[in-house]
């Protein structure tokens, strides 16, 4: 939190302070009624807003947070400001990079009270963006001296990567795509044991209990654990040349943001490793976001081998493009996406995240209520 500046005349102070001076000149040639006439009353003014302005105390500023969306959407920025009294105030908020306001950030008004000044930006890149800090500008109510407030407070705003329909392409890859999640087994083999009494005799591995040389029985148990059936998802983005990852990042992100999408809404656990970050496996929509949330600022890099080797489904980006790779089968993220089907259609539903913004935005409506004076800038 910086001091608050000095105070300053604004330049219809200075536009006062001229006049005054002008008028006292005129007085020594037509007379001290000239100098009360004008001098003064402008004197008193400025008086006035100096004093006024000078007990005006530290407005009062609390941020309110901003919620994730998707590159292309909006989200309302609220700053919620309380004062002791009534002041002429000029709120100017700052946004930072990977962000656009709709409207310029600044609001004139008369603070009084709780004030909320809100605005709207829109998300053009991935990643976690900032909004602030910000300003207050006080003023006397005739607007000839100021005093400004800083706050370095800033909110993140998280940008998910877009998410893309992947059932544009060929049936076969749509298939090997798709029955990863398909083909999930919770009751997995993990090892075997020799028998006890009371073992029930259907888990008795009698082919294994044949081989023994000692004729014994031994019995097969089974791995219980939520990470079965699981899908992992290795994502790695990787180049001989630096310059070669330029503008690939966001491709491989947003191709491994889709691959997850699929395979959660068959309702199958997954995991994300990435080169800096690994995710256990899980569903549900919160452990979406979650898995979002690590691509939205995940940076390139490469897997090591065993990591690659274990994965169920690798998302690959060089300088040759994105490759999903699924059992040996090499499938070009273009071609799953079918990249020019929305645009022949003239609309987005080739874009799954467009879909989603419209429903998270209606939802959000429906829990905010008013309750709180709102200024637009």
């Amino acid at each position: 939190m910086r001091r608050p500046r000095r105070l300053r005349l604004t330049l219809r102070g200075w536009t006062a302070v001229v006049a005054v001076v002008v008028a006292v000149a005129l007085s020594w040639g037509f007379g001290p009624r000239a100098l009360n006439a004008v001098v003064v009353p402008l004197v008193v003014v400025l008086l006035a807003g100096l004093v006024t302005t000078a007990r005006t105390t530290r407005p009062r500023v609390d941020r309110q947070p901003v919620s994730e969306g998707f590159i292309g959407e909006q989200r309302r920025v609220e700053v919620a400001i309380e004062t002791d009294g009534p002041v002429a105030a000029t709120v100017r908020d700052t946004v930072g990079d990977g962000l656009s306001s709709t409207a310029e950030p600044v609001a004139e008004t008369t603070l009084e009270g709780d004030e909320t000044v809100a605005y709207d930006v829109e998300l053009e890149a991935r990643g976690r963006h900032w909004v602030g800090p910000l300003s207050i500008v006080v003023s006397d109510v005739v607007g000839l001296v100021e005093r400004r407030f800083e706050y370095e407070t800033t909110t993140p705003v998280l940008v998910y990567p877009r998410v893309h329909e992947l059932d544009g392409g060929p049936a076969a890859d749509i298939r090997a795509l798709t029955g990863v999640a398909d083909r999930r087994d919770r009751e997995e083999f993990d090892h075997l044991r020799e028998y006890h009494r009371g073992d029930p005799l259907r888990d008795v591995h009698w082919k294994a209990a044949a081989k023994r040389p000692d004729g014994e029985l031994v019995v097969a148990e089974y791995a219980d654990d939520e990470a079965v059936g699981a899908v992992t998802v290795a994502a790695e983005c990787r180049s001989r040349r630096f310059d070669e990852l330029v503008d690939r990042d966001d491709e491989w992100a947003a191709a491994a943001a889709s691959v997850i999408t699929v395979l959660l809404e068959r309702g199958a656990p997954v995991g994300l490793s990435l080169p800096d970050e690994t995710q256990r496996p899980g569903d549900g929509r919160e452990h979406h976001r979650d898995l979002l949330g690590l691509l939205a600022v995940a940076e390139p890099g490469e897997l090591d081998d065993r990591t690659r080797r274990d994965a169920d489904i690798l998302v690959r980006t060089d300088a040759d493009g994105t490759t999903i790779v699924v059992d040996d089968r090499e499938i070009p993220f273009d071609r799953l996406r079918d990249r020019d089907r929305g645009r022949r259609n003239g609309s987005d539903e080739g874009d799954h995240d467009a879909r989603r913004g419209r429903a998270d935005r209606d939802s959000r409506r429906e829990r905010d209520g008013g309750g709180r004076s709102e200024v637009s800038p």
